[in-house]
C-alpha cells in the first residue's frame, strides 16, 4: 500500500501525447525530472496511447529500484491495419485498437499484456478502469456483471499469488464508488475531480465508508480540468466544458481570500486533497518539465494555517451538503 513516500504521484498520459505529439526523449525527460524531484510512484493506463505510456514508463523503470507502479485494467488492445493519427486525443498512440472487457479472462489478459509492454516483473496496483462510466459507455448491467462475475475474482487471484500488489477503481464519479464498495475487493480509489476545492461530494458522500473498509484514496484531477490553476480566466474550463457564470464566481471566491493570504490558487488547489486522512496520494501529469517542477514547489509550499480556516469559515472546504 501506499506511504508518506507517495504522497505525490506521477501520472502518465501526457508522456503519451494527450493532446499533443511527444517525442520519446521528451517522456524520457520529464520522466527523469519527476525522478529527480524525488517522485516514486507512476501511475498510467493501456488506454493513455494505446500503449505508448506503458511502454515508455516501463523503459524508464527497468533497472531502477524503489518504485511504486500503478496501472489499469478493463480495456485490451489489438492491432489496427488503419490506426488514426490522433487515437482518443493522444498524438503519440501505438498502432492499436482497444475494447472493453471487464471478465475474468479479460482482466488476466489486460494485465499479462502490460507486463509485456512494460517489460517488468512487478505491478503494484491494478485500477478496473473506467467502470461505469457513461461517456465511455461502461455504466450498463452488462459491465458491471462482467466484472462482479468475474473480474473481481480474477483480480483476487491475481493479488493473493502476488502478480499484483493491489487491487482498485481507477474512476471519475462517485457513484460507482458507492456502487462497488463492498462488492468486490477494494484497497484504493484512484477518483478524479471529485475532492478538490470545487467538488467535495467524496468527502460528504464516501469518506466515513472509505475508513470503515480500510480503503486509500488517490486524487487525479486536482485542478477539476484546469480553472483551479489559471483561474477564472476567460475561456477557463472546469469538468472538461467552458466554466458556467457560477463557476467563475466561485472561483473567484476563492482566489481572493488565497490572495489576502499571499499564496496562489494552484498552491491552495494542489495541497488540498492531501490533508485528508483518507487521500494516500494526490496525482498530477503533464510532459512538461517546467510544469512539472511548478507543481512539485507548489505541493511543497508552505501554507498559512490562517487560509484553511479562512476557507473553511467562507464555507470553500468542510462541506457538508
Amino acid at each position: 500500500m501506499l506511504n508518506e513516500n507517495h504522497k505525490l504521484a506521477f501520472g502518465c498520459s501526457g508522456i503519451a501525447g494527450l493532446y499533443r505529439q511527444v517525442s520519446e526523449l521528451e517522456a524520457e525527460t520529464v520522466l527523469q525530472a519527476a525522478w529527480d524531484l524525488g517522485i516514486r510512484h507512476f501511475d498510467t493506463a493501456p488506454h493513455y496511447g494505446h500503449g505508448s505510456a506503458e511502454h515508455r514508463l516501463g523503459r524508464f523503470l527497468r533497472g531502477r529500484s524503489g518504485w511504486v507502479l500503478s496501472t489499469k485494467v478493463g480495456r485490451l488492445l489489438a492491432p489496427d491495419p488503419s490506426p488514426p493519427a490522433v487515437a482518443n486525443g493522444f498524438h503519440s498512440a501505438l498502432p492499436f485498437s482497444q475494447r472493453f472487457d471487464f471478465s475474468y479472462d479479460g482482466i488476466m489478459r489486460s494485465v499479462e499484456d502490460s507486463f509485456q509492454r512494460f517489460g517488468l516483473n512487478r505491478i503494484d496496483i491494478a485500477y478496473v478502469h473506467d467502470i461505469g462510466d457513461p461517456d465511455a459507455g461502461t455504466n450498463t448491467h452488462a459491465h458491471f456483471q462482467q466484472l462482479l462475475d468475474g473480474g473481481a475474482r480474477a483480480l483476487e487471484e491475481l493479488k493473493s499469488s502476488d502478480v499484483i500488489g493491489s487491487v482498485g477503481l481507477g474512476v471519475n464519479t462517485v457513484e460507482v464508488c458507492e456502487r462497488l464498495i463492498g462488492k468486490m475487493p477494494i484497497d484504493l480509489i484512484l477518483l478524479a475531480g471529485r475532492y478538490t476545492l470545487l467538488d467535495q461530494s467524496a468527502e460528504v458522500r464516501l469518506f466515513e465508508r472509505l475508513r470503515a473498509h480500510k480503503i486509500q484514496l488517490v486524487i487525479g484531477g486536482v485542478y477539476n480540468s484546469g480553472i483551479l490553476a489559471t483561474g477564472p480566466v476567460a475561456g477557463a474550463n472546469y469538468d472538461y466544458a467552458p466554466a458556467t457564470p457560477d463557476i467563475l464566481a466561485r472561483v473567484r471566491e476563492i482566489e481572493t481570500i488565497c490572495h489576502k493570504h499571499d499564496t496562489a490558487l494552484a498552491t491552495v488547489a494542489i495541497q488540498f486533497p492531501s490533508r485528508s486522512d483518507v487521500v494516500a496520494s494526490t496525482l498530477i501529469g503533464t510532459a512538461k518539465v517546467r510544469s512539472l517542477e511548478r507543481n512539485v514547489a507548489q505541493f511543497n509550499e508552505t501554507v498559512p494555517d490562517a487560509l484553511w480556516s479562512a476557507l473553511k469559515d467562507a464555507g470553500v472546504i468542510g462541506a457538508t451538503k
